[in-house]
């Protein structure tokens, strides 16, 4: 069975997927992570963003591997963990660039896809339900108020930390609007737009507390199974 979960940046998909394969025995595919990937790499090789085809070429070359084992997914890319790297605000603000190249979406499809062969798993992404398995038997939109999914993103990033009232408030003011900036781009870019399936559950979890979300997507997950 696979489980697609869609959304934009911060709305808690990487959260809810972990919660559903750590109860439910799934495997978790975070794809937005391959993209991260490829934009760190290009960083790290000194390809120029704007130069399209040497992104496409550079996605195409990369050895980019998963291991779920555990609750934290770790990525490496030929042979290094890059797990941390591709989690900081300055991949933040060019990932949705590099995803937008419809020459890389293509290179990650395959990736993405034997990933999920012969096993269970819970995706999530953007296009997870559209275009990357637009036969998952479960489809989930899952968004969030923008300045709520602002402050998760900014205490993802100082796990443990206790933050000033006004430096908590100056990040996800930052954040807020690097936020919005990538929901524009990844919202009208022509390739695998940000969007949610005709069939998917739509799902506003700044509603919700995390356990009431996986319960919901729990249900959906049962129902399917019993269809």
């Amino acid at each position: 069975m696979i489980v697609a979960i869609d959304g934009p940046a911060g709305s808690g998909k990487s959260t809810i997927a972990r919660e559903i394969a750590r109860r439910m025995g799934f495997e978790k595919l975070d794809t937005g992570a391959l993209y991260r990937t490829v934009a760190f790499a290009c960083t790290l090789h000194g390809v120029d963003l704007d130069d399209e085809d040497g992104v496409v070429t550079l996605s195409r070359s990369l050895d980019i591997s998963f291991d779920s084992a555990g609750e934290a997914t770790r990525i490496s890319v030929d042979g290094r963990d890059v797990s941390d790297d591709i989690r900081t605000p300055a991949v933040d603000r060019i990932v949705s660039k590099v995803s937008a190249y419809p020459g890389v979406r293509e290179a990650m499809l395959p990736v993405q896809r034997l990933f999920a062969q012969d096993r269970d798993v819970v995706a999530e992404g953007r296009d997870i339900g559209t275009v990357v398995f637009p036969n998952a038997l479960v489809k989930v939109f899952l968004t969030a108020d923008p300045r709520e999914r602002a402050r998760r993103r900014v205490l993802q990033r100082h796990p443990g930390e206790q933050l000033s009232d006004e430096a908590l408030q100056r990040e996800v003011d930052e954040t807020l609007a690097d936020l919005e900036r990538r929901d524009r781009l990844d919202s009208s870019r022509e390739t695998a737009p940000l969007r949610a399936a005709d069939d998917a559950v739509r799902i506003d979890s700044s509603r919700f507390t995390i356990d009431e979300v996986v319960d919901q997507i729990r249900d959906l997950i049962s129902k399917r199974r019993d269809s």
